[in-house]
């Protein structure tokens, strides 16, 4: 017997008089009940909290994939004449999920906006990957708080990497209690209902999954311009490395079905779109859980034959960078060779402590498989220094590598400890001194190699796509070179959006300056 047949039993079983007995105390209950009350019981307040155990979990259950995503009827509206603003910290992929946030909240009848005080939601989308982000986030939450008091009826809600995190939400709990909503990044789908109840509701909406959801395949995007497009292809992480936060806040890897990442990619090149980024926290894992035999190198080589002028991807993990993906990158064509790869360490014995999974020596051997096939490739990397024990000798070795690759660029980090992972665990017991010590000699490594990375392209014809007008100087466009270089240059606002070749002038060391010439053999 199920629920539906066992409580129809009941009613059954009951006698006629004690059921006239009940209906007359609830009708007395409804006399006695405030609107507001009513209204806070018919809108069951949310409270799912999450839960780092379970989230470190990895099931073998199949990821179901979805294409009947809606608004609920009574949200289609809900927006009409109001406005909302999402301010986004941390990487590529928080970018992609603010732009699905957008849309939502577009169906929903919202506008956009860039001023907080016009705004009638405010979501803060939050990256967790260091403290130092952790800490920006929560200097705004306190500088929304006078916004709040103004404006009782604004809605404020914190959503992203943070939100997975057990300490973030009771330090909200404890000390933020003016926040109306927190959720977390398995469910941005399910924003509209999220947001009834925040809207309807007395209480803080709390609602985290701590295990990974469905894909979710028809949400709407409001993308950023119609220049440059994040394409999100796969979902989570399973490699551990035990600095990393991300496996606990993003969730196991899955991934996209080739057939709906090649119809979004088609659907970009007929709109115009110059340049799309294929996105994964560990985007090379691509296909490792579908049940095929398909990888990253097999869906970059149908992409190649999309009439998209553009392609690049991010991240990559050293470990899963296959001949296969090589071989299709040397194609060329669309496919560029900017390789981000982030290394680390160049420490065997650091490596290992960080459950890397690759040793130097491996990782310089793809670097050589990588120059052999793509011999003009630029790499670039991420680097963490004064990682727990990591001594002189072993902070030497990555500098070496960093010399022997020859990066051209490198996001560089001084180790801070993430609660819930592994290396918190351990003592941290290279002093702060010696961490800045090291990172400033770090730095000038790669600041005097990016410098004679770009003093080679002074004289030079580059393709330049425009992509708008210079952060600094409105009168000065900007854009990128086929190797991901900035470019600043005087030309006309209609190139905005094209591809253009622009005669190099000045090499600086992190952008080049130049001016636009009609026609010329590009390098």
């Amino acid at each position: 017997m199920n629920e539906k047949q066992r409580l129809e039993q009941q009613i059954i079983n009951k006698n006629p008089s004690d059921i006239k007995s009940e209906q007359d105390k609830e009708l007395e209950r409804i006399k006695t009940t405030s609107s507001g009350e009513m209204i806070s019981k018919y809108f069951q307040t949310t409270y799912q909290a999450p839960n780092m155990k379970d989230a470190k979990k990895r099931g073998k259950e199949d990821t179901q994939v979805h294409y009947d995503f809606e608004i609920p009827e009574d949200m289609k509206h809900i927006g009409k004449d109001k406005k909302f603003l999402i301010r986004t910290y941390g990487c590529q992929m928080n970018e992609h999920d603010t732009e699905v946030m957008a849309g939502i909240l577009s169906e929903m009848g919202y506008e956009t906006t860039s001023d907080q005080h016009e705004a009638d939601i405010i979501l803060l989308n939050t990256c967790a990957i260091r403290e130092n982000a952790e800490n920006k986030v929560f200097g705004e939450i306190g500088h929304l708080k006078a916004l709040k008091r103004e404006n009782p009826d604004l809605i404020l809600g914190v959503c992203g990497c943070m939100s997975q995190e057990e300490s973030v939400v009771n330090r909200i709990l404890q000390k933020h209690q003016f926040i109306d909503l927190i959720f977390g990044t398995h469910n941005i789908h399910r924003l509209p209902q999220l947001l009834k109840e925040a809207l309807f509701g007395k209480e803080m909406v709390v609602d985290v999954w701590s295990k990974e959801g469905d894909i979710i395949e028809n949400l709407p995007r409001q993308r950023k311009g119609n220049i440059k497009a994040w394409v999100n292809i796969m979902y989570g992480c399973d490699k551990f490395c035990t600095y990393c936060i991300v496996p606990f806040t993003r969730g196991k890897e899955r991934s996209r079905l080739p057939e709906d990442i090649i119809q979004e990619v088609r659907q970009l090149a007929a709109q115009g779109y110059k340049e799309i980024t294929l996105l994964g926290q560990n985007v090379n894992a691509y296909g490792k859980d579908l049940d095929m035999e398909y990888g990253l190198g097999d869906l970059m080589d149908e992409i190649h034959k999309i009439d998209i002028p553009r392609v690049r991807f991010t991240t990559s993990h050293p470990r899963d960078f296959d001949d296969r993906l090589i071989e299709v990158l040397a194609k060329g064509g669309n496919l560029l060779d900017h390789i981000h790869l982030p290394v680390q360490s160049g420490s065997s014995d650091v490596l290992k402590i960080m459950n890397r999974r690759y040793t130097r020596e491996r990782y310089l051997d793809l670097v050589r498989k990588i120059r052999e096939a793509m011999p003009n490739a630029t790499l670039t990397t991420d680097i963490i220094v004064g990682f727990p024990n990591e001594t002189e000798e072993q902070f030497q070795e990555t500098l070496t590598l960093v010399e022997e690759v020859g990066f051209e660029g490198a996001y560089t980090f001084i180790y801070s400890p993430r609660e819930g992972t592994p290396a918190a665990k351990m003592q941290d017991n290279v002093p702060q001194e010696v961490k800045k010590e090291r990172l400033q000699r770090l730095n000038a490594v790669v600041n005097h190699q990016a410098a004679q990375a770009m003093e080679k392209y002074e004289g030079e014809v580059v393709e330049v796509l425009v992509e708008g007008e210079s952060k600094n100087n409105p009168d000065v466009l900007a854009g990128h070179t086929y190797r991901n270089k900035l470019v600043n240059f005087r030309a006309p606002k209609s190139t905005i959006g094209q591809i253009v070749p622009v005669k190099i002038t000045k090499a600086k060391t992190w952008s080049l300056d130049g001016e636009m010439v009609e026609t010329a053999e590009v390098r």
